[in-house]
């Protein structure tokens, strides 16, 4: 059961990083890249509460992943973990560039 339930915290781990990827790679990204970035509106829009909800989402899904991990081989938990991470820390990247620079 722990096993079963290690499996599918990576695979939401890697869902969820890619959600919170994927809406960066649609918009924002495009926008940059032609320069035609649109000016700000009230509401973020639906690619915004997407990556929120993805971002807010990796928490419990990580924890779960981490109290489940079978802890006597830990470069497994740390190879399954490398794919999420940077997919996270280059959508933050991509939200700092387009934030701050556009």
């Amino acid at each position: 059961m722990r096993q079963q339930l290690n499996r599918i915290s990576t695979v939401g781990l890697v869902v969820l990083s890619l959600g919170a990827l994927l809406p960066l790679l649609v918009f924002a990204v495009p926008a940059m890249l032609s320069g035609q970035v649109q000016p700000r509106e009230q509401d973020e829009g639906t690619g915004a509460h997407i990556f929120q909800l993805s971002i807010a989402a990796l928490l419990p899904v990580g924890l779960l992943f981490l109290a489940t991990a079978d802890w006597t081989r830990p470069t497994g938990i740390v190879r399954r973990l490398v794919f999420p991470a940077a997919a996270v820390v280059l959508a933050f990247g991509i939200l700092y560039y387009f934030e701050h620079v556009y």
